[in-house]
């Protein structure tokens, strides 16, 4: 049995499993076995500490109980191009894709994902509830198996000198580089940078997409991010900020809050969150169009044992993100290896949801391309 990891197209690691490595939480119940599946399966996700929690929670377990091989493909922020490409040269390599929300969406739309009828596909809620209900507002479209619910937020350093005693408690202290001197590190696209920057120009967060959809709206917001170019570090993966943070190069910068918990309370690094403004998404499954009867029947083996309430409920003992299934929240408790609460570091905790915004998927859907030109252009500038 092994597990592959790839970043790109180069494998970097080969590890040999065993069924006694994995014991969970959780027994893992025995699965019906799968007739006419293929023995493998390439995974696209993050990488880091999120695909780190998929391992743990229903990877290894899977493949303890079927020996398959799992390879993981660490390009999940190029996966709708990626899914274009393979689909426009008649080879898909891929069997199971992670994405947020709006390339779901995307994917959906362009005949890249196929539609799974989720009370089908899964199993219910241990009380009965179909899955539609149990995962209710969360899935997006007719392609999407969601898994978690994230945000994307800030990180600072506690211990910045120059600060004075002052810590950020509010998104537009991210613009205010005279109380709060130092590089900051944000992504390299538009997707929250654009919210931000208008919320900090003035805009109701209930009116930022409003605004965005304005003529001159994406160009306000540009305006405002000028402010601070020259004062900002572009990542492209979600693990530079936390490394970033740890090493010093930067002073505060934004990624996924899961990220963010485990250079905190993992590491114990001297950084703590922002929560002001977080930006709250869906991540979880497509299923790639064009793949044969065997890696279909796989796929859809594994999307019934690792979506089911129990799984989801172990992947947050790995990562403070909260599970997609209402059945799978009660389940939530602490920490696998620290031992830590898991609530307050949630971004669903009500302490840290006093000023939230939604990602606005249709409206990505639907401006994500020619909005991402118009971001790399005056970013090369």
């Amino acid at each position: 049995m092994k597990i592959t990891k790839l970043m790109g197209s180069a494998a970097l690691a080969l590890l040999p499993m065993t069924g006694a490595a994995f014991a969970q939480d959780a027994a893992a119940e025995e699965l019906p076995a799968c007739e006419n599946c293929s023995d493998s399966m390439v995974i696209m996700s993050w990488g880091g500490a999120y695909q780190e929690s998929q391992l743990k929670a229903y990877v290894e377990p899977y493949v303890a109980q079927t020996g398959i091989t799992v390879t993981w493909d660490e390009s999940s922020n190029e996966a709708v191009a990626k899914l274009r490409a393979a689909q426009e040269a008649g080879n898909m390599p891929f069997d199971l894709v992670d994405v947020e929300g709006p390339d779901a969406q995307r994917a959906c739309d362009e005949g890249l994902a196929v539609e799974i009828d989720i009370d089908e596909a899964l199993t219910p809620a241990p009380d009965g509830t179909p899955a539609s209900e149990d995962f209710a507002e969360s899935v997006v479209n007719d392609c999407y198996i969601p898994q978690i619910v994230f945000s994307t937020t800030f990180g600072y350093r506690t211990d910045v000198a120059e600060w004075n005693g002052a810590t950020p408690d509010d998104i537009c202290d991210v613009f205010n580089t005279e109380e709060f001197p130092g590089m900051r590190s944000m992504q390299a696209s538009p997707k929250k940078n654009l919210e931000w920057a208008l919320i900090c120009d003035g805009v109701a967060i209930e009116d930022v997409y409003t605004v965005l959809d304005e003529e001159g709206g994406v160009e306000r917001a540009l305006a405002k991010l000028d402010t601070i170019k020259d004062s900002v570090i572009w990542w492209t993966a979600g693990a530079e900020t936390p490394q970033l943070l740890a090493d010093k190069e930067v002073v505060m910068g934004s990624t996924y809050n899961g990220r963010l918990f485990s250079v905190i309370a993992e590491q114990a690094q001297p950084v703590e969150m922002l929560w002001d403004a977080q930006v709250f998404d869906y991540d979880g499954w497509i299923v790639p169009a064009g793949l044969d009867e065997a890696r279909m029947n796989r796929v859809m083996h594994f999307l019934r044992f690792s979506s089911d309430t129990q799984r989801l409920a172990d992947q947050a003992k790995y990562i403070a993100y909260g599970p997609a299934r209402a059945s799978s929240q009660p389940l939530v408790s602490t920490h696998a290896t620290l031992g830590i609460e898991m609530a307050p570091h949630m971004p669903t905790n009500p302490e840290n949801m006093t000023r939230y915004l939604v990602n606005d998927i249709e409206w990505w859907s639907d401006n994500q391309d020619e909005v991402e030109a118009t971001f790399q252009n005056w970013l090369a500038q």
